[in-house]
């Protein structure tokens, strides 16, 4: 990896300063090729890690305001907008439900329920990881759920054998991190890629409609069940046959549970704050679901445009603030050190790819690219999507996924908008692509969590990777070009794109 990273290093640096030197399509706009070489350049050091991803999105706030291209004002208020505090939001209520286990709790009720066989337990840890990866960090929820895994497995070797079981201990870690990915999908805040799409869109589209909360869960939800159903039946029926004779007691999982303790008061605050914002973001603006007409709560303001679902997010989250605990180490459910726990690095990454789509937009380096690529055309709509859902999904087994997205997103508005494609086609598949990376344990964090478990080999995650890969990408490709263009009428092309 260090060579690669040297490599990556040295190509990036050769790449930029060949770009900018012999790459100048428009002579009356320099800045189309001033842009194309920090893009280049970013993109090479993100793909290889050359630099530390956070790291590498500072570079905009370099070059930008020296090259002329954009006032160091004007980029740097790319790093910081409602997408951002919706994250930020997000993740302190997330913060909230790990720092007093209610996540643990959730999910160890979910197992205790299913219980029983190899593939029960199998489908419980999925079913929890699903739903858990929704609303905290997927890297969050595979690190809470392996310990758990672990302990159910260990008992299980125990019992018959660590040969007899290294089926279930497959199934289980791999089902794990899969439904971490899958479930992440599901929501707004599930996974930075999401979140990207939509800051990317609203900069490529000032006076486009905002991606809703509610919309968004009617076209993944049904997609993250039949990837769940899907993955769960590809690895206990066909990959990784478990004994039928594996069994484990309830009351393994109940006295974990027990474990726990009481329901404590903060938990309850949390669950009901969780709970709450849940609703607020999903019904926040009206859903239209066909046979009925659901008028959305932020009609009671004068001003329902000013509220957006970071305003929520925040606003929740400071609630955490003013909550006591009940506890003597600390007095309040959030504190102080909540902030300690933030992923800013993510937040870094985050600004990096809306600086460069600011950028992409305001050189006219997006219209170049999308008047060179009208010749796609010629190329069926479906045929597209599923190329596009296709190149993103393996790109992403090697480079980091929220990275992908932030390159790839202003590049895919351009080409829509030239070749007449609602831009949300094509970004909303490969943002949901992007986060399916089922190959290798560098995929994802999830995959690469429960690989150091060493109870799996690279070939194991490989090639039940490789078949779920395939079919995520079908299934996105599918979703998003039928059911998406009732959602969103994305086989219109909008007036807000012309």
């Amino acid at each position: 990896m260090e060579r690669l990273q040297k490599i990556g290093f040295v190509l990036g640096l050769v790449s930029f300063v060949i770009v900018l030197i012999f790459f100048n399509p428009v002579p009356e706009n320099p800045n189309i090729g001033k842009v194309a070489a920090v893009a280049l350049l970013m993109a090479i050091w993100w793909i290889t890690e050359a630099v530390p991803l956070a790291a590498t999105s500072l570079v905009p706030l370099v070059f930008f305001p020296f090259f002329g291209v954009l006032s160091g004002t004007e980029i740097s208020g790319s790093y910081i907008n409602s997408v951002i505090f919706l994250f930020i939001g997000g993740f302190m209520l997330a913060i909230a439900m790990e720092n007093w286990g209610l996540h643990k709790r959730i999910a160890l009720k979910i197992i205790s329920i299913f219980g029983g066989t190899a593939n029960s337990i199998l489908y419980g840890f999925m079913l929890s990881a699903a739903f858990l990866s929704m609303w905290i960090s997927n890297t969050a929820t595979a690190v809470m759920m392996l310990p758990i895994a672990l302990a159910v497995i260990t008992k299980i070797e125990n019992e018959f054998g660590r040969e007899e079981t290294k089926n279930f201990s497959k199934s289980i870690l791999l089902g794990i991190a899969y439904s971490c990915s899958i479930g992440g999908i599901a929501t707004l805040i599930g996974t930075p890629p999401n979140l990207a799409l939509l800051r990317i869109h609203k900069i490529a589209f000032p006076n486009a409609p905002e991606i809703s909360f509610g919309y968004w869960m009617l076209l993944t939800i049904p997609i993250t069940i039949i990837l769940l159903i899907i993955s769960a039946i590809f690895l206990s029926k066909i990959i990784f046959k478990s004994n039928n004779k594996i069994k484990i007691s309830k009351d393994f999982i109940r006295n974990e549970y027990k474990s726990l303790g009481k329901f404590s008061y903060s938990e309850k605050v949390i669950a009901m704050v969780f709970g709450i914002t849940s609703l607020l973001w999903i019904f926040r603006t009206d859903l239209n679901l066909g046979f009925v007409n659901i008028k959305g709560w932020s009609s009671i303001f004068s001003t329902p445009e000013f509220i957006d679902d970071g305003t929520i997010a925040i606003t929740m989250a400071f609630l955490l603030f003013l909550f006591p605990s009940k506890d003597e180490k600390q007095k309040t459910i959030l504190g102080a050190n909540v902030f300690e726990q933030i992923p800013w690095g993510i937040i870094l990454l985050f600004g990096g790819g809306f600086a460069l789509a600011t950028a992409f937009s305001s050189s006219g380096l997006s219209d170049f690219i999308g008047n060179n690529l009208r010749g796609l055309t010629n190329i069926p709509t479906f045929i597209l999507v599923l190329i596009i859902c296709m190149i993103i999904n393996f790109l992403t087994e090697l480079t980091s996924n929220t990275a992908t997205t932030q390159m790839i997103l202003p590049i895919l508005a351009s080409v829509s908008v030239a070749i007449g494609l609602n831009p949300l086609l094509l970004m909303i598949a490969a943002t949901l692509s992007a986060s399916m990376a089922f190959m290798m344990p560098v995929g994802t964090p999830p995959n690469t969590i429960v690989f150091a478990s060493k109870r799996l080999r690279i070939s194991d995650m490989a090639r039940t990777g490789f078949v779920l890969n395939l079919v995520s990408v079908i299934i996105i490709a599918v979703f998003v070009y039928f059911i998406g263009s009732i959602l969103f009428d994305l086989q219109t092309y909008p007036t807000w794109a012309k």
